[in-house]
């Protein structure tokens, strides 16, 4: 079994496991953070009720909790949309995520061990398949998921955290850069990264997702039309 359909069918156990409302708020986060949701895009509570099959109090309070973590806004008149990026927003995620995202990586990788070291790797082998496939949703998730794996393995929770919470600002803005520019046009420093943390060389390995994020961040930013100081899935 693929490693994407093995990693969904412990999601989905497990998902069975957790209050209702908490399913009901990842389900949400999940229509944030890769993109389902475009940025602007105004969406009422019964439409997400609909669309998540859940009754308006769970969702009322997954809206409570992803507008707390800035992934949503109010728009008034019970509807919510996923904020818009301006290019001074841009920045400031560029700052973070070279800080985070690098600091994060030392520390992952003096922890890592060989079956650490090929989860990612099956993580980004399932992210090369997407990529080939021009499966957008899923080169998007795979991403996510690497990055997430890679960020648990630090065990520095808090800024995992906050490294975590980033996703959700850029994340559906990323989903329109890359459904402009396609996903063949998506390099990345996961190999790189990947080779010096086998080698246990922490400075390489960090400056491999250094410039793995910077790639990434950069494609948002230059998305950003003439004119224009936010960015939308127009």
């Amino acid at each position: 079994m693929p490693e994407r359909a093995r990693k969904s069918s412990s999601q989905d156990t497990a998902a069975l496991r957790l209050p209702a409302h908490e399913v009901i708020h990842r389900q949400l986060r999940a229509l944030v953070l890769f993109g389902d949701l475009a940025p602007g895009q105004p969406v009422t509570i019964q439409g997400l009720s609909d669309r998540l099959n859940a009754g308006m109090t769970p969702v009322r309070e997954a809206i409570r909790r992803l507008i707390a973590e800035g992934a949503l806004e109010f728009q008034g008149n019970r509807r919510v949309s996923v904020p818009l990026l301006t290019v001074d927003n841009i920045d400031e995620l560029i700052i973070a995520r070279q800080w985070l995202d690098p600091c994060l990586t030392m520390r992952a990788t003096k922890r890592a061990t060989g079956d650490d070291l090929a989860h990612l790797r099956a993580l980004d082998d399932d992210l090369d398949r997407a990529i080939a496939q021009g499966d957008l949703r899923g080169y998007l998730e795979m991403n996510y998921r690497f990055h997430s794996a890679l960020y648990a393995l630090a065990a520095a929770p808090i800024l995992a955290t906050v490294a975590d919470g980033l996703w959700l600002r850029f994340g559906p803005s990323l989903r329109v850069v890359c459904g402009r520019i396609g996903t063949r046009n998506l390099p990345d420093k996961h190999k790189e990264m990947l080779g010096a943390m086998a080698a246990g060389d922490s400075e390489a390995a960090a400056e491999a997702i250094r410039e793995d994020v910077t790639q990434g961040m950069e494609q948002v930013r230059q998305s950003f039309a003439p004119g224009r100081d936010s960015i939308d899935s127009a």
